[in-house]
């Protein structure tokens, strides 16, 4: 156990034997190649607690600063790259199955957080003891119940600490809504008729409360995520574009291809060949496309 106020060791359970659907292990480890050349599509839920340094992380193409205390939301199908070998942190990861039946929301977890004070000890302690727990009995069935209830009680420790008290507007409730669908969706409908539907609602329902959150329409929020997917697709695969365009609704590539210009300003190839390219020494690309916005508590947010 590390006590608090001391970072857990970024070295952690890099070497397991034995697949766990809850364990922990170095941000080096996520890495495709020691450099990060191109961004990783991540396959489990993660959260990135920085450790040491200070650098970069690249989410879902947007540049995210990090220093010891960064605290890092980063969910399954999420594109990550880090290419500043200078920032240490850990990661906790799990499967989706690892929360069931828990009463707990991960994605009530802000996606960038700088903790402070007591949430920094805490957040400290119970990844410490996670990470300590998730070798020590890394081989023992009887092990995976503590395990789950540990990581339960790290992420309600960051929801509680993100809580406001204020209220939400029906309008972000309805946002949230059409969000949940839409994740579920994307990929075989763009029209918002068909969400509405879905939700019992109208049209100009969505829209409106998509303005009052994001100052987007809701056709906009839709095919900003399907833009979004299309390019971790292109940045961490090599799947063909047109495959690509095929499992994301596009029967022709040419229509694939007008789209993905339009929501970015670059076709599928040249968006691809530029995140095929090393970056400079601190440099970061900036973002192209814009992931919907969620409506989470979020005690601060990272400097611009």
């Amino acid at each position: 156990m590390v006590f608090s106020g001391q970072y857990p060791p970024a070295t952690v359970a890099t070497s397991l034997t034995v697949a766990t659907e809850i364990d922990t292990l170095a941000l080096a480890g996520l890495a495709g190649d020691p450099g990060w050349r191109r961004p990783v599509l991540v396959d489990r839920d993660l959260l990135v607690l920085a450790t040491g340094g200070h650098g970069d992380i690249e989410l879902d193409f947007e540049s995210l600063p990090c220093r010891p205390g960064t605290l890092l939301r980063v969910r399954a199908g999420q594109v990550l790259r880090c290419p500043c070998p200078q920032l240490d942190a850990t990661v906790v990861r799990w499967d989706a199955n690892a929360l069931r039946g828990l009463d707990v929301d991960p994605d009530a977890v802000p996606t960038w957080w700088q903790l402070a004070g007591e949430d920094e000890d805490a957040v400290i302690s119970e990844v410490s003891q996670l990470a300590v727990d998730s070798v020590r009995h890394r081989t023992i069935p009887a092990a995976r119940g503590l395990l789950r209830h540990q990581l339960a009680v790290l992420l309600l420790r960051l929801t509680l600490a993100g809580v406001t008290g204020s209220t939400s507007r029906p309008e972000e409730v309805t946002f949230r809504r059409l969000c949940r669908e839409v994740e579920r969706g994307y990929r075989h409908t763009r029209r918002v008729e068909d969400y509405a539907d879905r939700l019992g609602c109208s049209v100009r329902t969505l829209t409106r409360a998509c303005l009052a959150v994001t100052g987007r329409s809701a056709k906009q929020l839709i095919d900003e995520r399907v833009a979004l997917q299309a390019s971790r697709l292109l940045a961490a695969t090599d799947e063909p574009i047109a495959r690509i365009g095929r499992g994301l609704g596009f029967t022709e590539p040419t229509n694939f291809g007008r789209f993905f210009t339009r929501e970015t300003g670059q076709s599928p190839g040249a968006f691809r060949a530029a995140r095929e390219q090393p970056l400079p020494d601190g440099a970061v690309r900036p973002r192209t496309v814009t992931e919907p916005r969620r409506v989470h508590p979020q005690p601060s947010a990272p400097p611009r």
